[in-house]
Order: C-alpha cells, then sequence, then structure tokens
C-alpha cells in the first residue's frame, strides 16, 4: 500500500459559500466518519476551481456516498448527473435541485436513447462545478472487483465540452458494503483509500466526437488511467485484459 494522506486541498470558493451541501454535511458526515475514515495518495486534488469530470471505478453499492464525501474532503462540491424527470418529483426534486445535482435531458423519447451530453456540460460551464461520472455504468461484474469495460458517457461530455476528464480509483468500501450486500458492516471503522490522477490527454481525439473508434479508444485510455491508480491502491496486478459482461453471458445492468 502505497503512503498516504489524510487530507489534500483546500476549500474552494464554492464550498466556502453557504449552501444546501453544508446541512448534508452536517447530518450525514458526523455518523459517516464513525464508520469511514479516508486515506489519499499524495498528490491527490481536484481543480479548486472550473468545471470537472471525476471518474471513478464502481464496486459496491455504497460508492456514491463514499466518493461524495471524498470529493468533499478534497475540498469541491460531489454532483452527480440524474434524469431531469427526477426533478419534477416531490420531495425528490426539491433534494436533487438543492444538492445542485445536474439534470440531463433524453435526446429522444424512445427508450435506449442517449442523454444530452452538451445540456449536462452547459450546466457544468454555468455552475462552474464539477459531476461525478461512473464510466463503467453500473457495479463492475468483473470476479476481482478490477474496473470491467467502460462506456462512452464521461469521454463524450468531456470531448464535446472541453471540460477536463479526471480519473480517480478507491479501494476499501467493499469491507464497509460488499458488491450487492444487503447491508453494511461500520465496526470496526473501514478506512477508504483514494487516488485520484492528473486529467487525461484527449488532444489527439479533439474533433473526433462523432468518431464511434475514437470514442472506444479514449474509453479504454479512461479504464486503463483508472485501473493504473487502482492497481496502485492495491498493491496488485490488474487482469491482463479487462473484464467484458458480454463475454461472459452477463447483463451490463442490474444484479446478477
Amino acid at each position: 500500500m502505497p503512503s498516504t494522506v489524510k487530507f489534500r486541498s483546500r476549500p474552494s470558493p464554492e464550498k466556502r459559500r453557504p449552501s444546501f451541501f453544508w446541512l448534508l454535511a452536517a447530518l450525514i458526515l458526523p455518523l459517516w466518519s464513525c464508520m469511514v475514515r479516508y486515506r489519499f495518495t499524495p498528490g491527490s486534488k481536484l481543480p479548486i476551481t472550473g468545471p470537472f469530470i471525476l471518474s471513478p471505478n464502481h464496486y459496491s453499492e455504497i460508492d456514491p456516498v463514499a466518493m461524495g464525501a471524498a470529493v468533499w474532503h478534497l475540498g469541491r462540491l460531489p454532483r452527480f448527473m440524474a434524469k431531469a424527470s427526477l426533478f419534477s418529483v416531490p420531495v425528490l426534486g426539491w433534494l436533487l435541485r438543492g444538492s445542485g445535482q445536474i439534470p440531463v435531458e433524453r435526446q429522444g423519447r424512445s427508450r435506449g436513447t442517449d442523454a444530452n451530453p452538451m445540456g449536462a456540460a452547459s450546466e457544468l460551464i454555468r455552475r462552474d462545478a464539477g459531476v461525478i461520472v461512473y464510466p463503467e455504468g453500473t457495479l463492475t461484474r468483473d470476479p476481482g472487483l478490477w474496473p470491467m469495460r467502460g462506456k462512452s458517457g464521461a469521454v463524450r461530455l468531456a470531448l464535446e465540452s472541453g471540460i477536463p476528464l479526471i480519473p480517480m480509483a478507491h479501494w476499501g468500501t467493499q469491507e464497509l458494503m460488499p458488491r450487492y450486500g444487503k447491508g453494511i458492516h461500520p465496526i470496526p471503522r473501514k478506512t477508504i483509500h483514494v487516488a485520484v490522477g492528473e486529467p487525461i490527454d484527449l488532444s489527439r481525439f479533439a474533433g473526433r466526437e462523432r468518431d464511434t473508434k475514437a470514442i472506444n479508444e479514449a474509453t479504454a485510455l479512461l479504464m486503463a488511467e483508472i485501473t493504473k491508480l487502482l492497481a496502485g491502491l492495491r498493491g496488485e496486478d490488474p487482469p491482463a485484459e479487462r473484464w467484458d459482461p458480454l463475454e461472459h453471458d452477463q447483463t451490463e445492468t442490474g444484479r446478477f
């Protein structure tokens, strides 16, 4: 396990401004801190200002809470993308708006249409905000909890907007809540190790946002960077080939 530090970044201007996040942090973090401690690798940091797309690995259903708290500790406000229709649901919509989550409109009405990346990008730029996007789209199917084949959402959003795409890896939440676990195990207190990489250089893919081959190459690059960070945290070598659910007769969404 590499050397780690507790916290890295000084608070950004957005975090210093009073907001709904202060209430959420006051309600959630004390209890969460009783269950979890964070250790960040040296150099793990987020931009102090400006929009960014943060792409972590995903292997436990409690990962969003873990990553949201990690982003808060790194000095920024944690946001996720959510379907725009959810913002009209009573109470839920109020919570989503109050916590600054990013609404995403569908490009079409038919089932399976892609989310509109530029709608989300414009919101990020307007708010000077960051967003967490899981490139795998669901919990990894890899039996060793290594990142599996990625989907293109995070890369498309970055390429079409020019917003920095930052890889991130974490290890330890499986001890708190195993993959598809039905409960959490807060005792003893768990340690979550976190590594944040440098923004990925996507310059060679500029102008190729509609090129499927380029999108696939860029997505593979992102997943390779996330896997490299995770290998450092685990002190292990990752599999030679990335897990592909379709090659193992697995669905790509839902439990298996």
